[in-house]
């Protein structure tokens, strides 16, 4: 199955051709391609559009596998000029007419699914079959993951507080913090993970941070009080972003000393974090 854009080839893909008939009105032709089925319909006039049915499944392939399918599918819902070639020649041909914009984002979609979840399973060295289906927490997880694999600061909703352990050591920052003034904070993980259709990826250290935290209220009061006497050692304390906004993530290997901005997850149908 070969696409083209005049006299160049921008895909193509390796099947098996199953069926070649033909009837009154043009030809129809199977091919079976891995873990996919095509059924065209190839009209004998030039001026009648062909018609082709893809179906195909995700079951048991892993994502670089799997990725294949959706880019066919892609390729299809797009629209333009195709041909089916064997080694004897081109078998015919035609011009695919575009689907509508909603076929087209869910097929975008499908693709950019597998394609982070393929670029997360090589990081952490962990293959399994595609998921039938995620929950959106898990799919906000996963292009969580993608984007910090990339090297990218994200947001992240899952943590809208963090608390840290005192050990006993006074400073003016630290009182700023405890007074309730926000103050930036950074701090580090040295294992960050995601769970996906019950599998848990390591991803590695992360670096969590935000430019203005404060700390709560009682907490704050607890700790100070602690510090003033000596014995601030193993006191807790809550911080949280102002605003009511979450921490920011990103891999220990891919920060620079500057501050960097987040990456949108851009995920149709769910909201932005903050």
């Amino acid at each position: 199955m070969v696409f083209v854009a005049g006299q160049q080839v921008t895909a193509s893909y390796p099947g098996t051709l199953r069926h070649l008939g033909r009837g009154s009105i043009g030809r129809s032709v199977d091919v079976e391609l891995a873990g996919g089925c095509m059924q065209l319909m190839i009209p004998d006039h030039s001026d009648a559009p062909a018609s082709l049915r893809f179906t195909f499944s995700l079951e048991r392939l892993e994502p670089a596998a799997a990725l294949r399918l959706p880019r066919i599918h892609q390729r299809i819902v797009t629209g333009g000029a195709f041909q089916v070639r064997a080694r004897a020649g081109v078998i015919g041909g035609g011009d695919l007419h575009a689907k509508p914009e909603a076929a087209r984002q869910e097929a975008a979609e499908l693709r950019r699914y597998l394609e982070d979840l393929e670029v997360v399973q090589r990081h952490c060295e962990q293959y399994f079959p595609v998921p039938a289906e995620l929950a959106p927490a898990e799919r906000i997880a996963l292009c969580m993951a993608r984007l910090l694999v990339d090297g990218h600061c994200v947001i992240s909703p899952f943590m809208p507080q963090a608390r840290f352990t005192l050990n006993g050591q006074d400073s003016p920052v630290l009182r700023a913090l405890l007074s309730g003034e926000p103050h930036a904070v950074r701090g580090e993980c040295g294992e960050f993970a995601i769970t996906l259709a019950g599998r848990r990826l390591d991803l590695g250290p992360v670096l969590f941070f935000h430019p203005r935290v404060t700390t709560a209220q009682e907490d704050a009061q607890q700790a100070l009080a602690a510090l003033d006497a000596g014995r601030g050692d193993g006191q807790v304390v809550t911080v949280r972003p102002a605003g009511k906004e979450h921490f920011r993530l990103q891999l220990q290997s891919a920060t620079t000393r500057d501050e960097p901005v987040p990456a949108p997850l851009a995920l149709p149908g769910l909201p932005e974090p903050h």
